[in-house]
């Protein structure tokens, strides 16, 4: 992260050639290695309801706490949705896959997946749902198709769905394609890391304060509030549990700036959001990830 740092702000690697590589790791490297990782397990196997329990309640505590914040601060309906979806969305996908398998074992990837879908299509339908009620366009089939159109078009929530599609078929991975796989999925560490921290040399801070505030709810908040579920609300496995709190406590997810850019509420408060939570993330989930490697 701090070798693309040091590339985007010295002009070595431009904004267009972080745009491309970003591509790059988000289409093809990522999604290579989601389709071999749950092409090789079984869905039964992953589903674990303490798990989807521990999760939801401590995230969605926070979610509504980040709302009740904003509304007493006076925000419309769409910033409360927002600022509650920087506070609880992590960047599990681009960044959490990855790393995390890379740091606590290919047993991890299970839970990220289930954090994952989680985020995306519950919380992801949730923010969408109040920012489009806010302005009126709550009738119809507007929000379920907005919902579906984007669940259908990232290539992450894809490539699990076929990986378990394959294995749900009970269809090996010829030797060919999976040394394809292995050999283009070993791209994304390194790549997501990389274009991360490029992507951060062009970012600037702007209301520092809100945002400053919404990444210690990220960094810090989010995962103690899903340690306390997953170790004393619900009985999650060791290994589970490590890694769920672990992906609770990665910063500020790229796809909220996404969302944000797309209807209109908040880009920047968001982007400088990404910008602290992933610069203070060096740290603290570092400090995590050292104390959830006992939980196993």
């Amino acid at each position: 992260m701090g070798v693309g740092y040091g590339a985007g702000r010295t002009g070595f690697f431009t904004a267009e050639a972080t745009a491309w590589l970003t591509k790059f790791v988000f289409y093809f490297a990522l999604s290579a290695m989601l389709f071999r990782f749950s092409a090789q397990l079984r869905l039964g196997e992953v589903i674990d309801g303490d798990f989807l329990a521990a999760y939801v309640v401590a995230t969605g505590a926070l979610f509504v706490l980040v709302l009740l914040i904003a509304f007493l601060r006076r925000r419309p309906a769409a910033e409360a949705a927002i600022e509650a979806q920087c506070a609880a969305i992590g960047n599990t996908g681009f960044l959490g896959v990855p790393m995390l398998t890379l740091l606590l074992g290919e047993a991890a990837i299970g839970p990220v997946m289930l954090v994952l879908s989680v985020d995306f299509i519950l919380f992801g339908t949730i923010v969408v749902a109040l920012i489009t009620g806010s302005r009126g366009d709550s009738g119809g089939l507007g929000i379920p198709r907005t919902v579906a159109l984007g669940l259908v078009k990232n290539p992450m929530l894809v490539s699990i769905a076929l990986g378990f599609a394959w294995s749900g078929l009970r269809l090996p991975i010829p030797d060919p394609a999976n040394q394809f796989l292995t050999i283009l999925g070993g791209a994304a560490t390194p790549g997501a890391l990389f274009v991360i921290g490029a992507s951060l040399a062009s970012k600037s801070a702007e209301r520092p304060l809100v945002a400053g505030y919404l990444s210690v709810c990220k960094l810090v908040l989010h995962p103690a509030l899903v340690a306390l579920a997953a170790l004393f609300l619900f009985p999650v496995d060791g290994h589970a549990a490590a890694v769920m709190i672990a992906a609770a406590s990665l910063p500020v997810a790229g796809n909220v700036y996404i969302l944000a850019q797309h209807y209109g509420v908040a880009p920047h408060r968001v982007s400088t959001a990404i910008l602290f939570s992933t610069a203070g993330a060096v740290v603290t989930v570092s400090l995590v990830i050292g104390w959830v490697a006992g939980l196993d």
